[in-house]
């Protein structure tokens, strides 16, 4: 279905009417009429090592939200060496209590265990689940407030892992503050 999925968004991408049946999709001359110069590339997450051999197949690269430097390497090694991108949030605050508050009332979903986050069908069973999921646990499981080095930390495990690149989403409204820390001072110590 993915490897379906993926070669279909390509053909669409070259802006062209396309009709297709395959297996898993299908399009009665579906366009993209406002497209980029050149086609957005396919990046894929995979969770486990079939996953991962198809998207070092057919994907353009990989990308995961774990600092997983075995699936990184795996990844590169069957790609021939494509690129690497990972994903990370973050809760910037004044406080630490202020962070995990934003977090937890944001973005309690990414606190669902295992592989729970990639089942459930509708907003609302991710609402239902989400209620399971506590404020100590949410606290547990990010880096919230102003602390320079837990961030440096942070990205420095995505570096050690083989990274190429790491997105980081600030999970609150202090977004400028962070990109301001983030510039100033969690940056140039990871450089460094």
């Amino acid at each position: 279905m993915l490897e379906e999925a993926a070669e279909l968004i390509r053909e669409l991408w070259k802006g062209q009417p396309v009709t297709w049946q395959g297996q898993h999709y299908r399009t009665d001359t579906a366009r993209i009429y406002t497209r980029p110069d050149s086609p957005p590339q396919v990046f894929m997450s995979a969770f486990g090592p079939k996953a991962l051999a198809v998207a070092a197949r057919i994907a353009d690269g990989f990308m995961n939200t774990a600092p997983d430097a075995d699936a990184v390497s795996d990844f590169k090694e069957k790609s021939g060496g494509k690129p690497a991108q990972g994903g990370v949030k973050v809760a910037w605050a004044d406080t630490e209590e202020e962070g995990v508050d934003h977090a937890h009332r944001l973005w309690a979903n990414s606190g669902l265990p295992g592989e729970l986050a990639q089942v459930l069908p509708t907003p609302q069973h991710f609402e239902q689940a989400s209620e399971l999921v506590t404020r100590e646990s949410t606290a547990g499981s990010i880096v919230a407030g102003p602390d320079i080095e837990r961030h440096v930390e942070q990205l420095q495990q995505y570096v050690d892992a083989g990274y190429d690149e790491v997105y980081v989403a600030n999970m609150g409204p202090e977004y400028l503050a962070m990109i301001q820390a983030y510039g100033k001072d969690v940056l140039p110590r990871l450089r460094s």
